[in-house]
């Protein structure tokens, strides 16, 4: 009886045959339940995200965001405006019935201690009740304006939300920061200026309306962001509405003009409203940025991104996804930053389409997007993304390609916040030294492989199955090219030096051998006079003799 390949050639015996029944059995439950496992495991790797879940929570179809809940701009503000009153309401009725209970304990303290004096006393019963009922009056008169106060400075924006202490120092922009704000904010202003000349009568109209809007805000410094977000918002809103009654429905044209109201208006109030100091957003910021630092370690094998970067065309497309995230940050109007996010992740899908020579799908994008948010790091990640977030024209946000990258990038942060060793197909043990910078994945997969492989590490090993240390390696061999180049460019150099420097005594003593072999003879000159004898005039033929003929 012999067993291969998890067949059984059996003899005539029944047993024999019972046996190799349940052989085959055992064989095809092991196979079936391991290429199940492994679909499974494949399956968890890919990071998917259903695109009915980048959807408002409401079902209005809009696209939603994570700051919001998963709503879209248009429901958070009907929640955030319910919850708020709701919290108003609640806060109103426990605050009056706290006074109530108040003056009921005064009260009945205040007719404690007056009881007996009246008792003892026995004067008039109109005087007796009259004395301290004045007294009460007044006291109870005195509570219910320290409570008011009270109440009052619960529900001011600056009791909610104290601004931060800094020293002026460290707010004190530098000064080529604050000339080159300067001039673009003049820039801006001189746009908006030119673009409303177009509209006339309405454009005036608007400018005053935008002007007045800036000065109104410039005076609520102590708002939370939320309040600034709410009052930017109800200015877009009301804008919007006017401009759609004077366009006739055209929203086109007001789509233009809302664009060039949130450039003037957002590059004014900038300074103000990007990462206020009434909000966490600078503690979120750093918190994004430790926690990406240490996931340098992530490789692009382990977010199964459909991207190969030793192509050139794709390598170039990634270096440009990260070039225009980072960019972001140096934009001060939200749709600028909202360009910089679609640029990048159209570079994105570039490099998927190439890698794969087919149309990429969205469940590579996200996976793809969360590798360039590791590699780019932006800077001010959260600060930029509440920024659009809040005071962004809220119908980019809920439509078209810019609201849909907008989203994916939200979900990438968030996903990267969330990051867990199940996420990568690591083991709890593997995640937290890969975190602590304990072990490495890369040197980790090498040693897998040389251990496969029977044979001991060299660097040969190490570049082949490490695509970083591969492309260390071709830029060590750039390098030493480059210098082998160098010194003979520098010999070279050094030769024609050495060669210009003899040129001259070589010259200097082939001149010297010429005269030495060819002395130079010159001959004594006479000058003679014009009259003397010389001996050359006899060769010269006779003169002509006058001869005189007979006229």
């Amino acid at each position: 009886m012999t067993l291969a390949a998890g067949a059984l050639t059996t003899q005539t015996n029944p047993l024999n045959r019972v046996l190799d029944l349940h052989r085959r059995y055992y064989y095809y439950k092991r196979t079936h339940l391991t290429s199940s496992i492994m679909s499974q495991r494949t399956e968890r790797r890919g990071i998917h995200v259903d695109q009915s879940d980048l959807l408002c929570k409401k079902g209005c179809g809009y696209y939603g965001n994570a700051a919001w809940q998963g709503l879209c701009s248009k429901c958070w503000r009907e929640e955030y405006q319910r919850v708020r009153q709701k919290q108003i309401q609640d806060d109103w009725a426990l605050a009056e019935k706290l006074q109530r209970e108040e003056d009921a304990a005064y009260a009945s303290s205040h007719g404690a201690q007056t009881q007996p004096h009246g008792q003892s006393s026995a004067p008039h019963p109109g005087h007796a009740s009259l004395g301290p009922f004045s007294k009460f009056e007044e006291k109870k008169t005195n509570e219910k304006t320290r409570k008011v106060t009270t109440v009052k400075k619960f529900f001011s924006p600056s009791s909610r939300t104290p601004p931060k202490k800094e020293t002026q120092e460290g707010k004190t922009p530098s000064p080529s920061i604050s000339r080159h704000s300067s001039f673009e904010t003049d820039q801006v202003s001189r746009d908006f200026v030119d673009f409303l000349k177009n509209l006339q009568r309405p454009g005036r109209e608007i400018h005053k309306q935008c002007r007045a809007f800036i000065v109104n805000m410039s005076s609520k410094k102590d708002l939370s962001a939320e309040e600034l977000s709410e009052c930017v918002q109800d200015f877009y809103q009301n804008m919007a509405d006017r401009l759609m009654s004077h366009f006739k429905g055209s929203s086109e044209s007001v789509e233009q003009v809302m664009d060039q109201v949130e450039k003037y208006i957002m590059t004014r109030l900038y300074k103000g409203v990007f990462c206020p100091e009434t909000s966490d957003d600078e503690r979120k910021d750093l918190a994004t940025q430790n926690r990406i630092r240490a996931l340098h370690w992530v490789t692009i094998q382990m977010l199964c991104v459909s991207m190969d970067e030793e192509i050139p065309e794709v390598s170039e497309n990634v270096v440009k996804a990260i070039t225009d995230v980072i960019e972001m940050d140096s934009k001060r109007v939200p749709r600028d930053k909202l360009a910089c996010i679609t640029r990048c992740s159209k570079h994105i899908f570039s490099a998927i389409r190439i890698t794969k020579n087919e149309p990429a799908s969205a469940d590579d994008f996200l996976p793809a997007l969360i590798y360039i948010v590791l590699k780019a790091n932006p800077p001010r990640l959260q600060s930029n993304i509440q920024y659009i977030t809040r005071f962004c024209n809220p119908s980019r946000l809920m439509t078209g390609e810019d609201g849909y990258y907008f989203t994916n990038l939200c979900c990438a942060t968030a996903f990267i916040e969330k990051l867990d060793a199940q996420s990568l197909n690591l083991s709890p043990e593997e995640f937290e030294r890969y975190m602590s910078g304990q072990a490495s994945p890369r040197l980790h997969s090498s040693e897998g492989d040389w251990a496969l492989a029977g044979s001991a590490p060299d660097a040969t090993a190490v570049a082949t199955t490490n695509p970083v240390l591969v492309q260390l390696n071709q830029n060590l061999e750039l390098l030493s090219g480059l210098i082998s180049k160098q010194e003979r460019v520098t010999e070279a150099a050094q030769s024609l030096q050495a060669d210009l420097l003899s040129w001259p005594q070589s010259v200097e003593r082939e001149v010297h051998g010429v005269l030495e072999k060819y002395p130079l003879e010159v001959a004594p000159r006479t000058v003679s006079a014009i009259d003397a004898n010389n001996v050359d005039n006899d060769n010269l033929p006779p003169p002509l003799t006058p001869q005189v003929f007979a006229g």
